[in-house]
């Protein structure tokens, strides 16, 4: 296969892990004699920096022609002022809208070898096994916003919060087919007791799974409530699909499931191209830029790793090359090595690009050892 991969690395870590999100799939092109051509480009603060703009025309249109994007994270506090008009999020919210990137996919499975890692019982993380679908480009994040200051000098601030049947629908009937190749089971998560928004959401969800899915088992249930079971019974969960906001807060709560934000992948999906073999996703992990560990050589690059083997599975089509790499990582887990983030007090860990090497390694038969610190 013939491939065109837009990396941008962005802020803080970004750099760091996006390297070794590069390193495995030029593994992967040469164990299956693919051709990849990877093509950078800049977002979030640095294009800031260097343009004035978090998501310059350069980098969009690259983005439109490449056919996957791999990212690795955006800001920092040199950028962090809330009252700035320009920010570095912008420029992946940006992206997101103009991709048509509608579906959030965040699959959180709690690797053997790291259920230590976890601040949870271990006998509550054996098997545990889902995936949360994430609306993207509605809701809360994209909603209209203002801010007014009042004769006595107090203010008023508002987000708006807006779902179309539309958004919900297209984010269900996706979570819905993951959930059908999966256990078919899907548990759509809301707040219907308070929020219109949520009501819609709920008829919709139920509609479609009536229709189109009678063979997927549906639940309700209210965000609070699940907030809450993730950590009682995370085992229970199938697939998840719920709003914007909702996902991003239940997604990191989840990460502790997996003992560590940085083992999480993350693929953002649009519709598939009529007729075409790729479809449009961005990748990247769900960690943010760590700027407190930039350039150290301490970040966790599995993450990306991770996204790099969604990338291939579901943008690019190639399920035994994603299937080839996850194991690459179990491999190398399973040996002992650590980053830092993973390693308990006093066990040896391996810095960023020696974990990446060690996996790209695993994966083209190699049996170098990566060196620990």
């Amino acid at each position: 296969m013939d491939a065109t991969i837009a990396v941008l690395a962005g802020d803080g870590i970004g750099p760091e892990v996006a390297a070794e999100g590069v390193r495995v799939l030029r593994a992967v092109a040469e164990r299956w004699g693919h051709r990849f051509e990877f093509r950078e480009a800049l977002v979030g603060g640095c294009a800031i920096d260097a343009t004035g703009s978090p998501l310059p025309d350069d980098t969009l249109a690259l983005c439109r022609e490449a056919d996957v994007v791999l990212l690795g994270a955006v800001g920092g506090p040199k950028w962090d002022d809330p009252q700035a008009k320009v920010r570095p999020e912008q420029g992946l919210l940006g992206l997101r809208r103009a991709l048509g990137l509608f579906a959030n996919l965040r699959p959180v499975a709690v690797r053997e070898a790291l259920i230590g890692a976890s601040p949870l019982r271990p006998e509550l993380l054996r098997g545990v096994d889902l995936l949360v679908v994430r609306e993207l480009t509605g809701g809360i994040y994209f909603g209209d916003k203002s801010r007014e200051k009042r004769d006595d000098g107090s203010e008023r601030a508002t987000d708006l919060c807006a779902y179309e049947t539309l958004e919900v629908e297209r984010v269900v009937r996706a979570a819905a087919a993951f959930a059908r190749a999966r256990r078919g089971r899907l548990t759509s998560v809301d707040k219907a007791n308070v929020l219109e928004t949520s009501r819609l959401w709920r008829a919709v969800a139920s509609r479609v799974l009536a229709e189109e899915f009678p063979d997927v088992a549906l639940e309700h249930m209210l965000v609070d409530a699940c907030a809450m079971h993730l950590l009682r019974r995370p085992g229970d969960f199938d697939v998840i699909v719920t709003e914007n906001m909702f996902g991003d807060i239940l997604t990191d709560e989840a990460s502790m499931l997996a003992g560590s934000m940085g083992v999480l992948p993350s693929a953002s999906l649009g519709a598939p191209r009529p007729g075409a073999v790729t479809q449009p996703g961005l990748y990247e992990p769900i960690h943010g830029s760590a700027p407190d560990i930039a350039r150290q050589g301490v970040a966790n690059p599995l993450g990306t790793i991770l996204s790099a083997a969604l990338l291939l599975r579901h943008s690019l089509a190639l399920p035994a090359e994603a299937s080839a790499l996850e194991a690459a990582v179990d491999h190398v887990l399973a040996r002992g090595l650590r980053t830092r983030d993973l390693a308990e007090p006093g066990q040896p860990w391996v810095r960023t690009e020696e974990m990446g090497r060690a996996v790209a390694e695993a994966l083209v038969g190699a049996r170098e050892d990566a060196r620990v610190v």
